[in-house]
């Protein structure tokens, strides 16, 4: 069984940032939060991203501010470091964000992004730009952009799993098996349906343009708080897109036989 609900998270894209419980920053505001420790953090597989990674590091020790570099892909490293940061700034693409955004979302670290990798819809900055940009953002010449993040629970019976943060999307799908799967989903408690597809994503206002948007679902305003659930390839049932409101709860159980023929019956299998 999975539950997900949404929670605020924080980053930033060139002029625009992210974070966890924060306020939108505007550029002539009076209260914006200083960046006087900064990780960069460089795609492991993109050498041109570690050495733009050790320019940036000179050029913030020269400007008196001091910066740790690291792998975007070493989640140990970056989560001793990340208590003390102010601001990652990811060399990568949209893939390096996302995993940035996971990594911060506890410590309301703001994100820059350099785009570097194949896909930049999150990452706005040039290569070329970086040195103009980080002179703005460090002359207070920015403001915050909000993004929900999700939270996911797994279940099994009695025994929680895991539990899983994403920017995105989270992906219920029949992973290896060549065969449809059964999806009990409930809202705030209240029983919605059964898909019989091949998955289902429940997807963030950000998410609304990656795989949801693949898979026939609405383009939705990155800042909104909504949440989206897409049924993938669905057989005989609901095939509609849901928009969710902020601070609804997607509970879905995974059916491995035919589930039962009243889904109130089922009801105590979610206390």
């Amino acid at each position: 069984m999975w539950q997900v609900g949404n929670h605020r998270a924080q980053g930033c894209k060139s002029y625009r940032h992210r974070k966890a419980d924060h306020k939108m920053y505007l550029s002539n505001s009076k209260t914006k939060p200083s960046f006087n420790y900064i990780g960069l953090l460089y795609h492991p597989r993109l050498p041109e991203s570690e050495r733009l990674a050790a320019e940036m590091l000179e050029f913030l020790e020269g400007s008196g501010i001091s910066a740790w570099i690291g792998s975007a892909w070493d989640e140990a490293a970056v989560a001793e470091r990340a208590p003390g940061l102010d601001l990652f700034v990811v060399l990568g693409g949209d893939g390096s964000i996302l995993r940035a955004a996971r990594m911060g979302s506890q410590h309301s670290i703001p994100i820059l992004g350099v785009h570097l990798g194949r896909l930049g819809f999150l990452a706005e900055v040039k290569p070329a730009e970086w040195a103009e940009r980080l002179r703005q953002m460090l002359a207070g010449d920015y403001w915050v952009e909000e993004r929900m993040m999700l939270r996911a629970e797994s279940w099994h019976g009695e025994e929680r799993l895991g539990e899983y943060e994403a920017l995105n999307e989270v992906v219920i799908s029949r992973g290896a098996l060549a065969r449809i799967v059964r999806l009990g989903t409930y809202i705030d408690g209240g029983y919605l349906t059964t898909y019989v597809a091949d998955g289902l994503i429940v997807a963030t206002a950000t998410g609304s343009t990656a795989y949801a948007l693949a898979a026939g679902g609405p383009i939705v305003p990155p800042e909104l708080q909504n949440m989206l659930l897409v049924p993938l390839a669905p057989h005989l049932s609901l095939e509609r897109a849901i928009v969710l409101s902020k601070g609804s709860q997607v509970r879905v159980k995974a059916y491995t036989t035919t589930p039962p023929s009243s889904p109130w019956t089922d009801s105590s299998r979610w206390n």
